[in-house]
C-alpha cells in the first residue's frame, strides 16, 4: 500500500514538472516575450519543480524558491549629476518653504550641483541580460552600474521607463544569465507565503518572507510623477527597506509574481507593510517597451468614484458599498461611449475578471493597448449588463503612441489657446503645465506656466511642433519663452540625451 503511495507521488510529481514545462514554452513562445531565448528553463531552476512545496500537508520550504531566485537579484547604483541653470527669474515654489524657511532650499538648491549617488535592486528577466527595475532607482542617472550575486559589474544602458507605473527596462552586454520565470498575478492569493529578495541597506542579497496581506493597494505614489498613474499593489508583510526597491517578489515557486517598490512606514523603515507591482502589469509595460519604444495605455474613457472618496462624496453621488466601480461620467469620444453605459452604472467585471475597486479596474485594463478589445459587465438598477469595448488611447483614437522626443523633458505640455496667445501678443505657443522629473528639472529653473514659443530658433505654435524640433537627434536645445505675467523673454539650454 505504501510502494503504491510512493508510486502516485512520483507520477503526480512528473505529470506537474511536464505541465509547468509545457506551460512555460507556451508563455515563452510569445513574440514579445523576452523571458527566454534558448527554449530551456534556466539553471537556477534545476530541482525546483521537484520539491515538496506542492505536496499537501507539508510544511512550506522557501529553500529551492530563494535559491532560484538569489542569482537572479542584481544590486543597482546610480549617480546623478545635478547641473541647474540659473536664471534671475523667481525661484519654483516650494509648498515646504513656510514651514522650513527659504533659506533652507536655497541651500538645497547649491547641493544639487553635486553628483549624488543612489542604489537599488533589479531583477534579470532573460538570459541576455534585460533587468527590470524601479523608475524611481534609475530616474535621473547618468551612469547605471549592476553588480551580479557573482560580483560581476557591468554598466547598464537604459532602455525605457514608465512613470505611471514605477517600471523601467535596463540591458547590460552579457549572456546565459539565470533569470527569474514569470508568474500569474491574476492567480496570488490574501494568505498566502512569498519572498521579497533584493538588496536592503547596502547589504547583500538578502531574502525575507511573508505572506500577501492584501491585493489591489492605491497608494498615490505614482500621481506624483505622472497625471496618468497606474497603481494595483500587491501588500505583503515581508520585510523591505530603502534598496529593496526594484527587487523580487516571488511564490513559493520560485515565480516572479512583482517587483518591489514601496514601504508604508512613519520612520522610512520597516513597519509591517510593503508594497510591489504585480507581474501582469509589468509584463504588459516591458513589452510595449521593447515593441514600440514607449507604453502603450489604454483608456476606458470614463472617471468612476475614487476608492478613497469622502464618505460626503459616496453619499452625494448615492454610492452603494460592495456594488463594484461606479462610472460618473462617459467621455464623448472614449472607450465606453455608445456602449449603453452611463453615469450611476457600476462595472462589475473587465474580461471576466471580478474587479470591486478603481484600482482592480485600473490594473485589469493595464494589461491592454488601444485596439484591444474586451468585455465589460455592469449593473444597473440590480440588473446585470454586458458589452464588447475596443479600448482606444487618450487622444480617443487607436493609434499606436510613438516614442517622443519631449518624453525626456519630464513635463506636461499643452498647446496655448488662440485667444491667450493674442492676448500674450505672440503668434503661438506651447505650455509646460507641470514639470516633474527630466531634463527641465534637473538642468534649469524653469516654472510652470512658463509658455514656449521658439525651440532652436524656430517658431513654436504647438506640441506638435515643438516634439518635431526636438526628435532631429540635436544634443543641445535652446528654448526660448516667457511668462504671463512678466516682462521680457527668457531662454533656457537643455543638454538632450543621445539617441
Amino acid at each position: 500500500m505504501k510502494f503504491n503511495q510512493v508510486l502516485t507521488v512520483v507520477f503526480i510529481s512528473g505529470l506537474t514538472t511536464a505541465a509547468v514545462l509545457f506551460g512555460y514554452h507556451k508563455l515563452t513562445s510569445k513574440p514579445a516575450s523576452v523571458q527566454n531565448l534558448s527554449g530551456q528553463v534556466p539553471s537556477n531552476y534545476v530541482g525546483l519543480f521537484d520539491s515538496n512545496n506542492s505536496i499537501p500537508g507539508q510544511a512550506v520550504d522557501f529553500q529551492d524558491a530563494a535559491k532560484s531566485a538569489l542569482p537572479t537579484v542584481v544590486h543597482i547604483t546610480t549617480v546623478i549629476g545635478k547641473n541647474q541653470a540659473s536664471n534671475n527669474l523667481p525661484r519654483r515654489s516650494n509648498p515646504f518653504a513656510d514651514f522650513f524657511g527659504e533659506d533652507l532650499f536655497r541651500e538645497f538648491d547649491n547641493m544639487r550641483s553635486v553628483p549624488q549617488r543612489a542604489s537599488g535592486s533589479g531583477v534579470v528577466i532573460s538570459e541576455d541580460g534585460y533587468i527590470v527595475t524601479n523608475n524611481h532607482v534609475i530616474d535621473e542617472a547618468d551612469e547605471i552600474k549592476v553588480t551580479l550575486s557573482n560580483k560581476k559589474s557591468y554598466t547598464a544602458k537604459l532602455v525605457g521607463k514608465d512613470p505611471s507605473s514605477d517600471l523601467a527596462l535596463i540591458k547590460i552586454d552579457a549572456a546565459g544569465l539565470p533569470f527569474l520565470l514569470y508568474g500569474n498575478s491574476d492567480l496570488v492569493r490574501v494568505g498566502q507565503w512569498v519572498l521579497a529578495v533584493g538588496y536592503p541597506l547596502n547589504l547583500e542579497t538578502t531574502v525575507t518572507a511573508g505572506i500577501v496581506s492584501a491585493k489591489a493597494r492605491s497608494l498615490g505614489l505614482n500621481a506624483r510623477r505622472s497625471a496618468t498613474p497606474i497603481e494595483s499593489f500587491i501588500q505583503t508583510d515581508a520585510a523591505v527597506n530603502q534598496g529593496n526597491s526594484g527587487g523580487a517578489l516571488i511564490n513559493t515557486n520560485g515565480e516572479l509574481v512583482g517587483i518591489v517598490s514601496a514601504i508604508a512606514s512613519p520612520t522610512g523603515a520597516y513597519a509591517g507593510y510593503s508594497y510591489a507591482i504585480p507581474v501582469n502589469i509589468v509584463k504588459k509595460i516591458i513589452s510595449d517597451i521593447l515593441q514600440y519604444g514607449t507604453v502603450q495605455r489604454a483608456f476606458l474613457g470614463i472617471s468612476f468614484l475614487r476608492d478613497d472618496a469622502s464618505e460626503a462624496d459616496k453619499e452625494k453621488n448615492g454610492f452603494k458599498e460592495g456594488q463594484g466601480v461606479m462610472v460618473l461620467d462617459v467621455a464623448r469620444d472614449g472607450s465606453m461611449a455608445n456602449t449603453g453605459i452611463v453615469k450611476g452604472d457600476y462595472i462589475t467585471k473587465v474580461n471576466g475578471v471580478k474587479v470591486n475597486t478603481g484600482s482592480e479596474m485600473v490594473e485589469q485594463v493595464a494589461g491592454f493597448k488601444p485596439g484591444d478589445k474586451i468585455a465589460v459587465t455592469y449593473t444597473r438598477n440590480g440588473k446585470e449588463f454586458n458589452t464588447n469595448v475596443t479600448l482606444k488611447n487618450r487622444s480617443g483614437n487607436y493609434d499606436v503612441v510613438k516614442s517622443e522626443a519631449l518624453k525626456p523633458l519630464g513635463a506636461e505640455f499643452e498647446t496655448l489657446d488662440k485667444k491667450k496667445a493674442a492676448e500674450y501678443g505672440i503668434r503661438g505657443g506651447v505650455v509646460v503645465k507641470r514639470i516633474g522629473s527630466g531634463l527641465i528639472d534637473n538642468q534649469t529653473k524653469m516654472r510652470d506656466g512658463f509658455v514656449i514659443f521658439k525651440a532652436n530658433g524656430q517658431d513654436i505654435t504647438t506640441v506638435d511642433e515643438l516634439n518635431a524640433a526636438l526628435g532631429g537627434g540635436q544634443r543641445r536645445v535652446m528654448l526660448e519663452g516667457m511668462y504671463p505675467g512678466y516682462d521680457g523673454a527668457y531662454e533656457y539650454v537643455i543638454e538632450m540625451p543621445a539617441q
